[in-house]
């Protein structure tokens, strides 16, 4: 049997860390984001084991480079069967580490595959919920899997796994596009060991805030609030927040990456890219946001 699936990236703006259940299902963030078109693509096969096969399974990555298999490698272990061997592809169309929310894309695509390939008949709540426990446990995310199960731009209004945390969508209008410009990973797991304590209060606020204003302006005005406050905010980073300010475009910061995104107009599209052009050490990405969420192919 043969399936694949696909989870969009996910982009954070801020966040607030809920981090005092037992349950993991019930752990997470609230906070507010959005999902784009480019993301993990995971094709899983299926097979009888034959005495040649030293393992359960091998995976392949394709596109950008995922040095920690780490999260795949649980997620098959929820699912692997006995005597099958599972071939598995990712592929990969956003950095890794870069505030993508890449581990949540490939633990949510893998999982949706292997349900489908091995028949395993859960629920997708259900497949969705083991990827959520697995980035809880390796500690590589916190509320993107529930916001790229959902898609959209949402607002995180309660943590947890999906059919536990509940989103609130904003409708985008015009601003269907996104420029993203990257420079250099930054490690989630480091940071919510690090820092979490310290960013919590403001989170908690900006949620309740935007809750109220539903407005995507403010909300990248207070995702470089947030970054800048938990001093991820690097000098290059400043280069291009104060060029664009300079020329009237509003733009974020995704958490945690050295990269600055924003959501632009038709319109603005052309012009911002001109702009970053200028920065050639780093990666311009564009893309629209994903509706749809994570889904099979």
């Amino acid at each position: 049997m043969m399936a694949t699936a696909f989870c969009p990236a996910h982009i954070t703006g801020f966040f607030k860390a809920e981090l005092d259940k037992e349950d993991s299902k019930q752990l997470g963030s609230l906070g507010a984001g959005f999902s784009i078109q480019k993301g993990v693509k995971t094709t899983v096969a299926v097979r009888d084991k034959t005495k040649h096969d030293i393992s359960d399974f091998t995976i392949k990555v394709d596109g950008f480079e995922s040095g920690d298999m780490r999260v795949s490698e649980l997620v098959l272990n929820r699912f692997s069967v006995k005597g099958k061997f599972i071939d598995v592809t990712h592929d990969i169309d956003v950095p890794v580490g870069y505030g993508f929310g890449c581990s949540a894309a490939v633990a949510l695509s893998l999982s949706i595959a292997l349900n489908d390939a091995l028949d395993c008949k859960l629920t997708k709540i259900q497949v969705a919920q083991i990827a959520h426990n697995i980035e809880i446990e390796c500690r590589t995310g916190l509320g993107d899997v529930l916001a790229s199960y959902h898609g959209g731009f949402e607002i995180r209004v309660k943590p947890g796994a999906p059919g536990v945390g509940q989103v609130k969508k904003i409708d985008l209008s015009e601003k269907r596009d996104v420029i993203i410009i990257c420079f250099n990973p930054i490690s989630t797991k480091k940071f919510l060991k690090e820092k979490i304590s310290s960013i919590n209060g403001l989170g908690g606020k900006m949620v309740k805030k935007l809750i109220e204003s539903n407005d995507t302006e403010e909300f990248q005005d207070m995702s470089i609030k947030f970054a800048k406050y938990v001093n991820v905010v690097t000098p290059k980073m400043n280069q291009v927040i104060n060029l664009l300010h300079k020329n009237g475009i509003k733009c974020g910061v995704a958490l945690f990456g050295e990269t600055v995104f924003s959501l632009v107009t038709k319109d603005e599209k052309n012009k911002v890219k001109a702009l970053l052009k200028q920065f050639d050490d780093g990666l311009i990405i564009t893309s629209k946001i994903d509706n749809s969420g994570a889904r099979l192919q």
